[in-house]
């Protein structure tokens, strides 16, 4: 194979590379600008609608809109910051609480939760991307990313440099 067809190789796996980077962000990043939150789902309570390593798409209504059934994503407690989703068993909108349930768990949640915990309503939810998201804000995830990165540019700037020597 000459050196020619070699550059023309590298330039374009570094370049399908990138493309598959930039694509593989958009579920993890295009999403903010429209006001939605994004979460990782690390309990089994709500499988099998919601398993465990998925990510789901949080985005506000007002929780006098929110009905039975539907799944909605709130504070654990005023103080907390675990972030829990559960499905809508009522909402009782006098006194400002839903009361919830894990599709998984027997019982209905031990405490309403008050609208104040209320984040939003679970619009979409995509299988395993949320643990693949976790997965690479770990140091080892992080490292694996550049790593990534490091090979498309190696492989552009070998694809250059051959293709420079023989032009």
């Amino acid at each position: 194979m000459n050196k020619k067809k070699i550059a023309h190789i590298c330039s374009a796996i570094g370049t399908v590379l990138l493309i598959v980077l930039i694509i593989a962000c958009f579920p993890l990043t295009l999403p903010k600008a429209f006001g939605y939150q994004m979460y990782t789902v690390i309990s089994g309570s709500m499988e099998p609608a919601l398993p465990v390593g998925s990510l789901v798409y949080v985005k506000y209504q007002e929780p006098e809109s929110i009905e039975k059934k539907d799944i909605i994503a709130f504070y654990g407690s005023n103080d907390s910051s675990s972030i829990i989703t559960h499905r809508v068993v009522y909402n009782k909108k006098l006194s400002g609480e839903f009361v919830t349930k894990g599709d998984a768990n027997k019982e209905k949640d031990m405490n309403p939760i008050s609208y104040n915990q209320y984040m939003g309503k679970v619009v979409l939810m995509i299988p395993v991307i949320g643990g693949v998201a976790q997965t690479l804000t770990t140091g080892s995830g992080k490292l694996v990313l550049f790593s990534f990165i490091g090979l498309i540019l190696l492989l552009e700037i070998v694809g250059n440099i051959i293709q420079k020597r023989h032009d």
